[in-house]
């Protein structure tokens, strides 16, 4: 279950909004260690260009519904081909805060909760269910 949690709390997978340019003072960054997953860094979370362009061309229901099918089928398959960076990712959430980046909501996809941060969020707790997952801003 996705929880909300306090920043100050250790040990927890969770996430974070990202900026361009400076960030506001009234949104201070968090203490942890933060993850880019966004779909241009080559991280194990990140989801595939194709389908985020798709999503951001046309964020309705119908389009939400296929990036989220696609991207966890994305995200099961790296995992059955290869569970270490997986592994490698959550094994840091067990002693510290660690964050993943987020840009949403932003003008082309206006709702936080449909953002691949959310979903991989989600798997994340579903394969190692002995971290704490927490997914901040999902009502921003």
């Amino acid at each position: 279950m996705l929880l909300e949690r306090s920043w100050t709390d250790t040990s927890m997978l969770s996430r974070y909004k990202s900026y361009r340019g400076k960030r506001p003072p009234e949104d201070p960054l968090p203490i942890g260690i933060r993850q880019n997953t966004r779909w241009r860094p080559r991280h194990i979370l990140r989801p595939a260009t194709k389908s985020v362009k798709e999503y951001l061309g046309s964020p309705a229901d119908d389009a939400w519904c296929t990036f989220r099918k696609a991207y966890l089928a994305l995200l099961a398959e790296r995992f059955r081909n290869d569970r270490t960076p997986f592994d490698q990712f959550a094994q840091p959430a067990t002693d510290n805060n660690v964050l993943i980046g987020r840009s949403c909501p932003t003008k082309a996809s206006p709702r936080a909760d449909r953002c691949h941060t959310f979903l991989a969020l989600e798997f994340m707790e579903g394969k190692h269910p002995a971290l704490r997952v927490e997914s901040p801003g999902i009502h921003d």
